[in-house]
């Protein structure tokens, strides 16, 4: 039941049956709750999931990956033996992508390439989020001269080039995978801690940390079982973001010769030891420059698929 009007109260009118009527089905259900209540990660998986890009995309990582995991061993060829009688041969039925100049087989040592690149893509991302969400953690937490000193310093690292410190580390340390890792990772954090720190700064003042404070929460708890953890959506996306620029600045570096050295080769070195020829033998750079590229776009398309994903303003 209820009242066709309230005016009759506010007058003090006595009320008589006639003022009362039924509710109709429609009125009756208006406050039911027609959707099942669900989690913000899963509305976000289910969104993902009808990006259908983003899922291709996903989709074409993981066949990368496994076969650079088992793509080596699919082959009858090894690594490292040359055969000088199979130089330079085309793609055929016994040589899949051909072979180099070496006489090796094209195929393993690309799939071996993009093994190395994914690990240098990976580990670099690994560790920009370590750094990156703790050092950016810290600054929006704290504010102040504390953020203010934190972020000149930043902000000077970042604007020293990479190249140069990969140089200046060659000098100081042999040339190996683990040297490139470090080139990487000495500023490719900054943007990670930028990002967090931006998170932070606008989560530190809502009313769950206030009260989370005013019930004897410390800095610590506050910031990595709080804070951060209402960050993990832009930082996932970061960190997805930063696989493929890690991959690109390894490929480029390589190129130079200034990555891993041989016998051990990256889809970089591969392409540059296939430069002087390509005119001649063009599968040899093409095959892992089209690895480089299709990696590349699809760890970018992914990403932006799950941007759109975790962003609250595309809830439907």
């Amino acid at each position: 039941m209820s009242l066709d009007s309230n005016s009759a109260v506010k007058q003090n009118v006595a009320l008589t049956p006639d003022d009362f009527r039924k509710l109709d089905t429609s009125e009756k259900n208006a406050e039911i709750i027609q959707r099942e209540s669900v989690s913000a990660w899963k509305d976000a998986w289910r969104r993902l999931i009808e990006n259908k890009v983003a899922m291709g995309a996903l989709i074409l990582l993981a066949l990368i990956v496994i076969m650079a995991i088992v793509g080596p061993w699919i082959s009858k060829f090894n690594y490292y033996t040359n055969d000088l009688l199979a130089t330079n041969q085309k793609p055929s039925a016994e040589h899949w992508f051909g072979t180099d100049d070496l006489g090796r087989d094209m195929f393993v040592r690309t799939w071996m390439g993009a093994r190395i690149s994914l690990i240098v893509g990976l580990v670099a991302a690994l560790i920009d989020l370590l750094i990156g969400v703790i050092y950016g953690g810290i600054m929006g937490y704290f504010g102040g001269r504390v953020d203010e000193i934190m972020n000149k310093f930043s902000e000077i690292l970042y604007a020293i080039p990479y190249l140069l410190v990969t140089i200046l580390l060659l000098v100081v340390f042999e040339p190996s995978l683990g040297t490139i890792i470090l080139a990487l990772t000495i500023t490719g954090w900054i943007n990670m801690s930028w990002i967090v720190r931006g998170e932070i700064m606008q989560l530190k003042n809502r009313e769950f940390v206030l009260a989370s404070r005013s019930m004897g929460a410390g800095s610590g708890r506050l910031l990595f079982r709080h804070l951060l953890p209402n960050a993990v959506g832009p930082i996932i996306v970061t960190l997805t973001l930063s696989v493929p620029n890690a991959i690109f600045s390894e490929a480029f570096l390589s190129f130079l010769g200034l990555g891993v050295q041989a016998p051990v080769a990256s889809l970089g070195s591969m392409v540059n030891d296939a430069l002087t020829g390509w005119m001649y033998y063009p599968w040899r750079m093409l095959f892992p420059a089209i690895l480089i590229s299709v990696t590349m776009l699809a760890f970018n398309i992914f990403g932006d698929g799950l941007r759109d994903a975790l962003d609250p303003k595309l809830k439907k």
